[in-house]
């Protein structure tokens, strides 16, 4: 019983993840853990769950990347750059993630997530005149027609991206959480092509993670059994469903979802 709500567990949180660009994780790692501590499942604690949550997103990544490829709606050249900083970062933050507890995991997860939820209240969803001494820019046309022009410089995108991988592997995030508001903040990406980015950013850092953490002998392969095809199944809905919202409302679902679960988790780890 308790792996068939795992399951949906998986296809709730990959579709939601999914939709707004972050892949699930933050559903699925807290209630991995509140399972953990009912006795549900024996053992589980944040290295498995960190572990067990980053290897079933490499299919949530895998076909919701795909999903949104189908609609050009990836920029697969500023993946392949993330990518240099995204290996080192992972490989880091699963090394901190070893030396966290489960009451110090909740509280740092639950802060994160408040913090990104309070940058982007402050964001002006304006776009800001186009920074021309960005060394690498990039145009992109979206379903409508819209044309857009963003960009960045390669040196402070490996330097986001080893952030990102730090922070994916510390929680078993994915990374999404932290891509989605870089891009949008930081390189002015529009936000349906951010969303799809951030999948593929999802895609590369969940593989160096996960292998890492298997290294390490932190995978809980029942409940990565029961995850993974909820969580494939999810990332295709929830990719489907994204472009059949506006760009505000997709980052206003987003902000509620990381204040809602920040809360959460800060709430636990103090009083629980």
């Amino acid at each position: 019983m308790v792996y068939l709500l795992v399951f949906l567990v998986g296809l709730i949180a990959s579709s939601l993840g999914s939709l707004v660009g972050l892949g699930g994780a933050f559903l699925i790692v807290p209630v991995l853990l509140f399972f953990g501590e009912i006795g549900w499942i024996e053992g589980m604690n944040p290295q498995l769950a960190a572990g067990t949550s980053l290897l079933a997103l490499v299919f949530t990544g895998m076909s919701a990347t795909v999903s949104h490829a189908k609609k050009r709606n990836v920029d697969f050249k500023s993946g392949t750059l993330f990518l240099l900083g995204i290996i080192p970062g992972s490989i880091l933050g699963v090394i901190a993630n070893s030396q966290v507890n489960g009451q110090s995991f909740n509280l740092y997860f639950g802060i994160w997530m408040l913090l990104l939820s309070f940058v982007l209240i402050l964001h002006n969803r304006k776009p800001k005149p186009f920074n021309s001494t960005n060394k690498i820019v990039r145009h992109y046309i979206d379903h409508t027609g819209t044309e857009y022009v963003y960009g960045y410089k390669g040196s402070t995108a490996v330097l986001v991206a080893i952030a990102v991988g730090f922070i994916s592997s510390l929680f078993g995030v994915g990374g999404g959480a932290l891509m989605v508001p870089a891009m949008l903040l930081l390189f002015r990406f529009p936000t349906h092509l951010a969303i799809g980015t951030s999948m593929l950013v999802i895609l590369l850092s969940t593989v160096v993670g996960s292998s890492t953490y298997l290294l390490m002998g932190n995978i809980h392969w029942l409940v990565a059994a029961a995850i993974i095809p909820g969580n494939f199944l999810g990332g295709k809905i929830g990719a489907y469903f994204s472009l059949k919202l506006k760009g505000p409302l997709l980052v206003l679902m987003l902000r509620l979802l990381l204040v809602i679960m920040g809360i959460r988790l800060i709430y636990q780890a103090l009083f629980m």
